[in-house]
């Protein structure tokens, strides 16, 4: 099946509970990033979540905020993703954001559980994750 068709990493539904397609979820923004940015801070988020999943450096070097963005990402191998539940979504400003997430993995075995506040800006048009704080 191609990487298009298949059900979005992020697992975000639409009304009738089904899960959504790469494409018309996350894919729109993850490879698209010059034309078409994610519109709120939570599609920014789980495109990021997405873009894990996919190991894409690139599109999460772009949705890093300037003053955050590491020089270089590597991923840990053998990671498996298991799932992404978003808890809730703030506007703290005009063009601030945060979004509080559970991502679940596996690298080598072990099981992690990931729970993040995450801070997002509005910049000229685009949402960045600027940093997060772990729980």
């Amino acid at each position: 099946m191609s990487p298009n068709l298949a059900a979005c990493p992020c697992g975000r539904t639409d009304a009738k509970g089904r899960v959504q397609s790469f494409a018309h979820c996350c894919g729109r923004y993850v490879g698209h990033f010059d034309s078409t940015p994610a519109p709120d801070a939570q599609a920014l988020m789980r495109s990021r979540y997405s873009a894990f999943v996919l190991e894409d450096a690139d599109y999460l070097r772009a949705t890093w905020h300037a003053s955050q963005r590491p020089a270089t990402l590597e991923f840990e191998p053998a990671t498996k993703w298991l799932g992404l539940a978003v808890k809730q979504t703030w506007e703290t400003g005009e063009n601030t954001a945060e979004v509080e997430f559970v991502a679940r993995y596996r690298v080598a075995g072990r099981a992690v559980r990931l729970h993040e506040r995450s801070r997002f800006v509005r910049e000229e048009g685009r949402w960045y994750y600027v940093d997060g704080d772990q729980y």
